[in-house]
């Protein structure tokens, strides 16, 4: 059975879709593009999909992952831009790797994003950063079903630091760019959190709801600060196997005449 990871964007208004619906999207892309895949055993077969810490419904992302398991072998290029062909613009199948190594959703232990906040001041945003840095801890209330939740969000936050202003603003509207490393722990860290977290520390309330967009996410790196690519370890492993083969066909070939 081989297996493949692939790495897909939620680009736009496709951001909007909810994991439900992209996992339907998905489905329907396989059978479009004839892959074959493998099955669970029982009264209702699915096909083996693994899905990993989907972003929330209303956030882009560059960095979404998931694993699909093959009764036959293909071609990870050639699959990518079947599935990518079959999906619509905006959920983009990116990359492509056989899977060699195991554990890819070990690897993916923080994330990468970027916050957008138009109407905000770059000046206000960086006072508001360096109130909320610099807390021991900045507690937020989140709705669940189970009623409102009350947490730290300060440990998970890595970094936070503010960029420039995007080129595509418009002079006379102001806008300021936020970059955000979090943790994955639990119970989980969002960046609507951190947002609320800003406003608790600093009055940060931007005017219109910040635009969200994972940029990246993999295994978090504690000295350098960075977050690793999940699915370098198998394209790794696929370069030396491919080195392996090639060295022993060299030494099997035959010696010239002398």
């Amino acid at each position: 059975m081989q297996r493949i990871r692939l790495r897909y964007t939620k680009r736009g208004r496709l951001r909007f879709t909810s994991h439900r619906d992209f996992q339907r999207a998905f489905e329907r892309a396989l059978r479009r593009a004839e892959v074959p895949m493998a099955y669970s055993a029982g009264f209702t077969p699915h096909p083996k999909v693994s899905y990993a810490n989907a972003a929330p419904t209303g956030t882009g992302s560059e960095a979404e992952y998931l694993e699909i398991a093959l009764t036959a072998p293909r071609d990870p290029e050639t699959l990518r831009v079947l599935l990518d062909e079959s999906l619509p613009a905006g959920l983009d199948i990116v990359e492509a790797v056989e899977a060699r190594t195991s554990g890819l959703a070990d690897r993916l232990t923080a994330s990468v994003w970027e916050l957008r906040l138009d109407g905000v001041e770059p000046a206000e945003a960086e006072h508001a950063v360096e109130a909320f840095t610099k807390a021991e801890a900045v507690e937020v209330r989140r709705t669940t079903k189970n009623g409102v939740r009350t947490f730290d969000a300060r440990p998970a936050v890595a970094s936070l630091e503010t960029h420039g202003a995007p080129a595509d603003r418009p002079s006379d509207r102001p806008c300021a760019i936020l970059r955000l490393v979090v943790r994955h722990v639990t119970p989980a860290v969002r960046p609507d959190d951190v947002l609320s977290g800003l406003r608790a520390v600093a009055d940060l309330a931007p005017p219109v709801p910040a635009a969200v967009t994972r940029l990246a996410q993999g295994l978090f790196d504690e000295e350098t600060g960075t977050v690793t690519d999940p699915l370098a370890p198998d394209r790794e492993a696929a370069g030396a196997l491919t080195a392996q083969s090639a060295a022993a066909a060299t030494a099997a070939m035959p010696e010239g005449p002398a």
